[in-house]
């Protein structure tokens, strides 16, 4: 009997780096090898950057590259290299392929106009020149927009670009091309033709710097990372921030309690706040959401723990100053190592942006508290509420996953009566904290009760809290306190339960 050997598994194949670790984590390792890819989007958005640093990364291994440019002078480039302080290779051509001088006499132009035939052909011919001389094995070409112009028809450019296919991929060249969507009508041409299809989109908000955000749409015999991923130019080129998929990091986690340092706010919580879940803390301005989350952030560093806070709303000079005053040193805890807190402005941060922080934080860093302060500040970075809860429930199943435990606080609209939060998140988070003001013997006070714990048990009372120079203290459960529920709080006893202010008896 005659038995079947296995069929061998082909070779995966070589991928190139792209020189940014976020696209080549969407694109799962980078660019296939002696493949052609379309890197489409309108002037502005980072398509030369992008391709610089796929060249420029190849370049750093030893492999030859060169860029081809028809709309852009080799010194423009240079220049532009420059500018994100890189230094071009030798093993980096830069070869521009614009009109010669005399074809800008009043002569010349005029036969122009009847000689595309001859223009393209030519163009086509000097490309092939210049890579049969430098034999390299990375090829960009900037930009199709001109082979567009110089071929007039739709059906001889999609033979032109069929033709630059075939002559590369047979010399088993990678190649790049590039498209500033300029044309009049939208071309689809290369996008069947190509491998891959990557689209750069640039966003301009009502307020704010503007956005940048890329998408797979195509990636022929390969997975990828799909969906919107934002990005950012700055000094050093394009870095891109992979949308968040928390399936795809999961941690063994322990979720052992986690005290704050108070008694009674721990008997409130049924023991404290359990390792890796979520506590949202929710209420109207100056309740004291902040110190509450810092309280935990202290406890955390008590045992020796790092944390992570991101401050949307406050100064931090403010915050830092504030601190002091009740006794807590958050600047001097910052210099030990143990905690980490960034200013976040919402106006110039994107959502995908400040994903890849925390998660760099927690990762990196190995932080294990993490405290959001507000949640209002990172709507203000994505005012779309429903694409906020997605990116707040991945943020937070991730962290969840992570083991590490995370504090948001969201400041209600109004001071006293029917409060509502600008996004409703209670039904992600794992614990809710509710803080409302009520009014007792001619005084505002606090209170705070918890109203949500999925991870166990947790008292049904209310208790007042006080903020002193201390920082917080609460009290005994208040039996007769009523409508916490409707927004207005009120107390019917006798002033037996309330904490005792200075001067009282």
């Amino acid at each position: 009997m005659s038995t079947t050997e296995p069929t061998a598994a082909p070779p995966a194949p070589t991928r190139l780096p792209t020189g940014n670790q976020g696209l080549d984590e969407i694109l799962e390792g980078g660019f296939v090898a002696g493949h052609l890819y379309l890197l489409a989007g309108l002037p502005g958005t980072g398509k030369t950057t992008v391709a610089m640093q796929f060249l420029m990364a190849n370049a750093a291994t030893g492999a030859r590259g060169i860029y081809i440019t028809l709309s852009e002078t080799a010194d423009e480039l240079r220049l532009a290299a420059e500018s994100h302080g890189w230094v071009i290779p030798p093993a980096l051509n830069l070869f521009e392929l614009l009109p010669p001088e005399n074809l800008l006499d009043e002569e010349r132009q005029q036969s122009l106009l009847y000689s595309s035939d001859l223009e393209l052909g030519e163009s086509v011919r000097r490309v092939f020149e210049e890579v049969e001389r430098t034999q390299p094995s990375i090829v960009v070409l900037d930009s199709l927009s001109e082979i567009r112009l110089l071929a007039q028809s739709s059906l001889r450019y999609r033979r032109q670009v069929l033709s630059l296919k075939h002559y590369f991929i047979q010399r088993g060249v990678t190649v790049l091309m590039l498209d500033d969507l300029t044309s009049e009508a939208t071309d689809k041409t290369v996008h069947s033709v190509a491998h891959g299809v990557l689209l750069l989109e640039e966003l301009a908000p009502a307020y704010g710097a503007e956005r940048r955000r890329m998408r797979v749409l195509k990636y022929r015999a390969s997975s990828f990372r799909g969906g919107y991923h934002d990005l950012t130019i700055a000094r050093g080129g394009v870095t891109v921030f992979p949308r968040l998929r928390a399936a795809e990091h999961k941690k063994r986690v322990e979720r052992t309690p986690l005290g704050s340092g108070i008694a009674e706010l721990d008997q409130l919580l049924g023991g404290g706040v359990e390792r890796g879940t979520s506590a949202l803390l929710l209420g109207p301005a100056g309740a004291g959401k902040s110190l509450l989350a810092v309280t935990f952030a202290l406890e955390s560093m008590r045992r020796n723990e790092k944390v992570a806070m991101f401050i949307f709303d406050e100064e931090l000079g403010l915050l830092f100053d504030r601190s002091r005053n009740m006794g807590i040193d958050l600047e001097g805890m910052r210099e030990t190592g143990l905690l980490s807190v960034e200013q976040v402005d919402a106006a110039e941060l994107s959502p995908g942006e400040f994903s890849e922080r925390v998660r760099s934080t927690v990762s990196a860093r190995g932080a294990k508290t993490v405290v959001i302060d507000s949640l209002n500040g990172y709507q203000a970075a994505m005012p779309e509420e429903q694409f906020l809860l997605l990116h707040v429930h991945e943020l937070l199943q991730y962290l969840n996953r992570q083991g590490a435990t995370t504090f948001l606080t969201v400041a209600q609209h109004g001071l006293v009566g029917d409060m509502k939060a600008p996004v409703d998140v209670t039904y992600l988070a794992d614990t809710v904290l509710l803080l409302r003001f009520f009014e007792a013997r001619g005084q505002v006070r606090r209170a705070v009760s918890v109203i949500k714990k999925r991870a166990g048990w947790h008292e049904n009372t209310i208790r007042e809290y006080q903020i002193g120079a201390t920082g917080l203290r609460l009290g005994e459960p208040l039996v007769e306190f009523q409508g916490v529920l409707r927004g207005v709080p009120e107390y019917a006893g006798d002033g037996r339960a309330l904490i005792k202010s200075a001067g009282e008896t």
